[in-house]
């Protein structure tokens, strides 16, 4: 079962755990994953390296899932590409901003992909391979397009569990949806989950680039125009 998140506490700069982590993400607003240009900001650069894939912790690499399962945050390849996380408030902002622009509009193989998860409500990266007849790097390459277009979003993971004890590893497998479907009132893909809406701001997308602009240079201030245009671009 998913976990029941409190309502968030400001996060004390340690990600130990997935409600502080959590909490670090709706602190933030929107957030990457994995360290990039802009110093400090990502859950990787909050967690404690001892808490990365430890013989008994695989860490944030796990509790995202739990993140995930709140029903609370959009998750994918939506900035510059990378693994990020946004509330649905903030990731309203993205969508505004990247379905504006011409050259996230899919094609060709991106289409059928789009069509297929429409059609299904959600599939796994395996179940798109298949339909796609792409082998993973390719598949791969299509998705993160998608999720760049913030067409597509990561709906949930799940543990695989392998070999003759099944131990889980690590090892996960994606599905993927839209956001419309995964923040709809009903039908939620997963139990649990919160009934949470995504709707798109009543502003232009070059005020939505602006303001997710501003609220990057809010919790780092002095950040330099170049990285926070590649990241959100």
């Amino acid at each position: 079962m998913p976990i029941e998140f409190r309502v968030p506490n400001p996060p004390d700069g340690k990600v130990t755990g997935p409600e502080k982590m959590f909490s670090a993400i709706t602190e933030a607003g929107i957030i990457p994953f994995f360290a990039g240009e802009i110093p400090g900001y990502s859950i990787e650069e909050m967690t404690p390296p001892d808490c990365w894939f430890t013989q008994d912790n695989l860490g944030p690499w796990d509790w995202k899932i739990d993140c995930i399962r709140s029903g609370e945050l959009a998750y994918g390849k939506y900035l510059r590409g990378k693994a990020a996380f946004a509330t649905t408030e903030w990731f309203a902002h993205v969508m505004n901003y990247r379905r504006s622009l011409p050259k996230y509009r899919p094609e060709g193989m991106q289409t059928k992909a789009l069509e297929a998860i429409r059609e299904n409500g959600s599939l796994s990266s395996r179940e798109l391979r298949r339909i796609c007849g792409l082998p993973k790097g390719k598949m791969d390459a299509v998705m993160t397009r998608l999720q760049m277009s913030t067409l597509v979003v990561i709906g949930d993971i799940e543990r695989v569990f392998r070999g003759p004890d099944l131990r889980y590893n690590g090892w996960q497998l994606s599905s993927f949806c839209t956001p419309e479907d995964l923040f709809a009132d009903e039908g939620l893909p997963f139990p649990g989950a919160r009934k949470k809406r995504v709707l798109l701001p009543s502003c232009t997308p070059e005020e939505s680039f602006e303001a997710l602009r501003a609220h990057i240079l809010e919790l780092f201030p002095g950040t330099p125009d170049k990285p926070i245009e590649r990241l959100l671009g």
